[in-house]
């Protein structure tokens, strides 16, 4: 396949999953596999974790005036009744700070995980049974916490230990596991989807940037492989920029469209498609992953177009 051909269309799988709930880790493997990338190669690697960063910058863009106004706003709010403990931009650096701590402390566990296709298939599954019953259950209370300017310091740490999950476990979307969890402490959809969003920011910029540099200075083990460093030519660096700006321009539409989706129907549908990728890839994943022994031509169709 094309080089261009095949970052255009993991760029649209990137930007078209990383902010729905529906796990975007989950959905670039299983395209990686069926083209045939290998994920050992660290120029794919590299590539994999960079045009996130497309996908962020396009969040950024679209928040910049919601972001640019809870700073003008600090400490006491919109309203005049926070404090810089519960202040919008404190909530988001506390949901952060619980996230990547104990994110950090389970790195082995995350690495180890991200190889395994029945792991990930039951992520789907059992995330898409926990949001369609938390959606449906909270449509039916009355939700007190209807702006993320109503937020408790409590909501956030609690949303932010369990994105943990996500980190963690691949297929269970940090998408999912931050609405979800919102929902649960009585928080509206829009509210749940808003701060999940606000929390992706520094979450995101931090995750990629300590992968990226993981990837391009890895960490020499006695007794392993000498450590090559990554050197990119002109085509390769092409190839990723195409990557990075499909993620960039296709995210942009995503999460406008998810806002006004999701004031209208929810999270179910997301839910019911998790449901059937996951027993998908559960009949069908251990053959699917197989196409992976077949990548050694990718490499070259990236030096050689």
């Amino acid at each position: 396949m094309n080089a261009y051909v095949l970052s255009v269309l993991l760029g649209i799988v990137e930007g078209l999953t990383e902010f729905l709930p529906v796990s975007s880790t989950a959905h670039l493997r299983i395209v990686e596999a069926l083209l045939h990338v290998n994920l050992m190669d660290p120029y794919w690697k590299m590539y994999t974790i960079v045009i996130q960063l497309g996908a962020i910058l396009a969040l950024l863009l679209l928040f910049t005036g919601r972001i640019i106004e809870f700073f003008r706003t600090f400490p006491k709010g919109e309203k005049g009744d926070r404090t810089v403990l519960n202040h919008p931009i404190t909530l988001t650096l506390v949901a952060f700070v619980c996230t990547a701590v104990p994110s950090l402390l389970f790195i082995k566990a995350i690495g180890k995980h991200l190889e395994s296709v029945r792991l990930m298939a039951f992520d789907l599954v059992i995330g898409g049974v926990v949001m369609w019953a938390v959606d449906a259950w909270s449509v039916r209370r009355q939700l007190k916490t209807k702006d993320v300017e109503e937020m408790t310091i409590g909501q956030s740490i609690w949303i932010g230990l369990w994105q943990v999950t996500s980190a963690v476990f691949p297929g269970v979307s940090r998408s999912m596991s931050t609405i979800a969890a919102g929902q649960a402490v009585s928080m509206t959809r829009t509210a749940a989807l808003e701060f999940s969003f606000l929390v992706s920011i520094p979450v995101m910029i931090a995750a990629t940037g300590y992968e990226l540099v993981r990837t391009i200075h890895p960490k020499y083990v006695p007794g392993g492989d000498p450590i090559v460093p990554l050197v990119m030519n002109t085509h390769e660096w092409l190839v990723l920029a195409v990557g990075f700006a499909v993620s960039f321009i296709v995210a942009l539409g995503v999460v406008e469209w998810f806002l006004l989706w999701v004031r209208r129907h929810g999270f179910v549908t997301f839910a019911i498609y998790r449901i059937i990728v996951g027993g998908l890839l559960l009949a069908f994943g251990a053959r699917l992953m197989g196409a992976y022994a077949g990548f050694s031509f990718m490499r070259v169709a990236i030096i050689c177009p």
